[in-house]
């Protein structure tokens, strides 16, 4: 099973009706981070993928797209 987790990230960013630039602002991640993960340049580390998660109120499985 292969994940995009960019397209994931991006998903609920645009679900929550927000830009990368706000998205930074209301959790100290830094835009230039969020705009990399988002192309699939890179991921994003544990932390920062708990930090979202609890942002949006979602699980992780919810934040990188997993389906069980």
């Amino acid at each position: 099973m292969e994940l995009n987790i960019g397209e994931s990230l991006k998903y609920q960013r645009e679900t929550h009706g927000l830009s990368q630039s706000q998205l930074a602002k209301q959790t100290g991640l830094k835009q230039q981070m969020i705009s990399w993960w988002e192309a699939g340049k890179g991921l994003p580390n544990i932390e920062f993928c708990i930090r979202l998660a609890d942002f949006y109120e979602i699980t992780l499985d919810e934040l990188v797209g997993r389906k069980i």
